[in-house]
């Protein structure tokens, strides 16, 4: 039995001596077994055969102790501190995130109010273009109806000269300081005729 004592203590030092300071207080199971293994191949010469093993409880020196105290607390610090430090890197890919969407949005915001703006100038300028063609055409399709009706009308020479002395008045009441007439005032009557040929073609 005293051999059976020495070989077990010397054993769990073995074993323990392998393992890392929390892994013996966790362990405690696979101390057990490798325990049962070793004694029982020891013990077979004696003609002893051990079926199982239960440590109960493991007191190390109160140096380790601390020495494991103070490795959990450090392993708790650093689990706290990588947890601390991967919730500011999330919350850091968030927000980086949010402002990524948010320039995406707005971008495609301004392109849209760019394109409708420009679509906008563009069919404001062709309402505009649109209004002075069809105030040019309204201006030149009542000259040609006026011109219709003149010819239409047959004018006479005389009607044809004071047509034309009128324009003269309306030139005469302009801005202009000085007014250019034919030097030969006497073939009015010949001028008419040929505004009058040059209306009816």
């Amino acid at each position: 039995m005293s051999a059976i004592n020495y070989l077990s203590a010397t054993t769990l030092r073995n074993i323990i001596g392998e393992l890392l300071l929390d892994e013996c207080l966790t362990s405690r199971e696979l101390i057990n077994e490798k325990m049962r293994k070793i004694l029982d191949e020891a013990t077979d010469p004696w003609g002893i055969k051990v079926n199982r093993v239960e440590v109960k409880n493991i007191l190390p020196p109160k140096d380790i102790r601390e020495a494991m105290e103070k490795q959990m607390r450090a392993e708790r610090e650093k689990r706290e501190k990588i947890l601390l430090a991967e919730g500011q890197k999330q919350s850091a890919i968030l927000v980086a995130e949010g402002q990524k969407q948010s320039a995406i949005l707005n971008a495609e915001a301004e392109k849209q109010m760019a394109i409708l703006r420009a679509e906008g100038e563009a069919e404001s300028l062709r309402q505009v273009k649109k209004a002075e063609a069809d105030g040019i055409r309204s201006v030149r399709e009542a000259e040609a109806d006026g011109l219709k009706m003149l010819n239409a009308s047959k004018p006479i020479d005389a009607v044809v000269t004071l047509r034309y002395y009128e324009s003269l008045a309306k030139i005469a009441d302009g801005k202009a300081t000085k007014i250019f007439l034919p030097s030969n005032l006497e073939k009015i009557g010949a001028i008419a005729s040929t505004i009058k040929e040059v209306t009816k073609e």
